[in-house]
């Protein structure tokens, strides 16, 4: 027994020393020590490790929101709106078109293509509940979007060089293309802060659109509409972006709250990674992966042409 106890506490002893690294790292830094330490190492706080992932995005996002200016928050989040409703309806009908196409079951399917259309895993665990999911369809949906979730933090940024976008187009395309909040945040923040203001502002505007989703795919599964999950914490942002527009005393101190909240995201970015080990990945199959992709890729180019001739 005695033997045994080093084996026991040396992976968490690397876990927390990873993480520690991790908070001090940028979000996409953070993300691959996560995935380095995902395929080396068995996580030593697995269910621990989702929960934490949850509670500390929304911290992080709130506490980006006192270093935004509410008027052009609103400005940002209007010009947003018709790119927002065409993509997510876009998505969501191609999505069930290609998930028959590849055989994928329905309630798969839909969680992909969610995910997709709207904010990643929070729209898929806002409506697995509504469709009465199972774990392992929940699992692949999960998996299947932060696959692609981590590879658009690291393509993204390079891209937006590339094709010489500018902060307020960069900004938006992040919001629209990039499935989860953490890395559209994440490389929103990686490009500039004007894009990560309006980054942010229409991700969360997006986000909203999981009730009228939840309440309409709770209809067409037949299923009730009590369980829908409503994204509260996106009311605490809105207050945190008024207070640091009209309290001087906040807006005088609000990198404070910035840095912790930047550090907040690559901690959450790092708890992504550590969960997305190659059996991960190989439980996800194929044909979910196949579909998700082909929505991320069709969504990427469409949003970024749009942009490119209308923005």
């Amino acid at each position: 027994m005695e033997s045994q106890q080093p084996n026991l506490l040396l992976p968490k002893v690397i876990f927390f020393i990873a993480a520690a690294v991790a908070l001090t790292t940028s979000a996409p830094a953070a993300l691959l020590i996560g995935l380095v330490l995902a395929q080396v190492l068995e996580h030593p706080y697995p269910q621990t490790s989702q929960k934490a992932t949850h509670i500390l995005l929304k911290i992080s996002v709130i506490g980006l929101g006192f270093g935004m200016n509410a008027f052009s928050a609103v400005r940002a989040g209007k010009e947003g709106l018709l790119f927002t409703i065409a993509s997510i309806f876009g998505v969501l009908t191609l999505g069930y078109f290609i998930g028959r196409r590849l055989n994928i079951d329905l309630k798969t399917s839909s969680l992909i293509s969610a995910g997709t259309a709207i904010c990643g895993g929070s729209a898929i665990a806002a409506l697995s509940p509504v469709i009465k999911a199972s774990e392992k369809q929940i699992s692949v949906a999960l998996g299947t979007v932060f696959i692609l979730n981590s590879l658009a933090l690291f393509l993204f940024p390079a891209i937006g060089h590339w094709f010489q976008l500018s902060q307020q187009q960069f900004g938006l395309w992040c919001a629209i293309a990039i499935h989860d909040t953490s890395s559209v945040v994440g490389a929103a923040s990686k490009y500039g802060d004007q894009a990560l203001e309006i980054a942010t502002t229409v991700k969360l505007a997006r986000a909203l659109w999981i009730i009228p989703v939840s309440i309409v795919t709770a209809y067409l599964f037949k299923t009730e509409k009590s369980k829908v999950q409503i994204p509260y914490f996106i009311g605490l942002f809105v207050l945190a972006v008024i207070a640091s527009t009209y309290i001087p005393f906040i807006a005088k101190n609000s990198h404070y709250l910035i840095t912790l909240a930047k550090a907040g995201l690559s901690l959450t970015l790092f708890l992504i990674g550590s969960g997305l080990s190659f059996k991960t990945l190989k439980s996800v199959g194929l044909s979910p992966l196949v579909q998700g992709a082909a929505l991320w890729i069709i969504i990427s180019i469409v949003s970024l042409y749009a942009i490119l001739t209308l923005a």
